[in-house]
């Protein structure tokens, strides 16, 4: 029995093209992908951050700002925190008060000797108690004078302690919301440096990563160029191999159409 074959063979130049994508191929796969030229990268921080950073955790500048404050604050209370109000003058108007004091008060006495005198009682008993009483009397009244002056000036004193205290504890309030204002400032400063750095980066690897890729994509664009031009064309030329027949397939050939005959006429 012959065998017929029948080969269609594309134009020779569509498998020029062939041949020489297929070597292409295997030419590019051989070679190892470069990844690490677009793997994901991540910004460090930047300068502003570390400063932000720096100032929120170093002790006295973020953590614990108020300290300083709260300190002073409690030297100024206690039974000791008048003294650093106390005015440097105190003393010295107290003496020129109480000298003025005690010039008067020895006016007074003189008047004593005059009333006396012209009353023909000097030197006798009724003077004495003049002068007793009138002196009792200005010791007091110079007591009460010394001790006013000097209930004045602490009273004074401890209201300048009172205001520095107060003083100090807004200052405590007030002082980590300023600095934390400038590390939040810091903070969005170098957060928006980052992002630029981080774009950058983004847009490094995707341009290495579309370098990479290139060669890929220019291969495949060639290779669904090829299947195009291969999947609208039909062969451009034929050839049919008809090998002879052997001795044996002759004769097998000859049995069968006896074989054939013969059911045909018996039946």
């Amino acid at each position: 029995m012959a065998t017929e074959t029948t080969i269609a063979r594309p134009a020779p130049y569509i498998e020029a093209l062939g041949e020489q994508y297929g070597k292409d191929l295997t030419a590019l796969t051989a070679k190892a992908m470069p990844t690490a030229g677009y793997a994901p990268t991540v910004a460090g921080q930047d300068p502003a951050q570390l400063a932000a950073y720096t100032q929120a955790t170093t002790a006295g500048q973020g953590i614990g700002a108020y300290q300083p404050y709260l300190t002073q604050a409690g030297a100024y209370s206690g039974p000791s925190g008048y003294q650093p109000f106390m005015s440097p003058y105190q003393q010295d108007v107290i003496d020129t008060t109480m000298g003025q004091y005690d010039i008067q008060a020895q006016k007074g006495l003189a008047g004593i000797g005059s009333l006396a005198a012209k009353s023909g009682n000097l030197g006798g008993g009724r003077e004495g108690v003049m002068r007793s009483e009138y002196q009792t009397q200005s010791d007091l009244q110079r007591a009460m004078l010394l001790a006013q002056l000097q209930q004045q000036g602490f009273g004074q004193a401890q209201q300048g302690a009172a205001g520095a205290f107060g003083q100090q504890m807004q200052m405590a309030g007030a002082a980590p919301q300023f600095q934390g204002r400038d590390i939040a400032t810091l903070g969005s400063a170098g957060a928006i440096q980052q992002a630029q750095t981080q774009a950058t980066l983004d847009a490094q690897r995707e341009a290495n990563r579309l370098a990479a890729y290139e060669p890929y994509e220019r291969l495949g664009y060639m290779g669904a160029g090829i299947g195009n031009v291969l999947g609208g064309m039909q062969g451009q030329y034929q050839t049919t191999v008809q090998p002879n027949q052997s001795a044996l397939q002759q004769a097998m050939g000859i049995l069968g159409t006896g074989i054939g005959a013969y059911k045909t006429f018996t039946g």
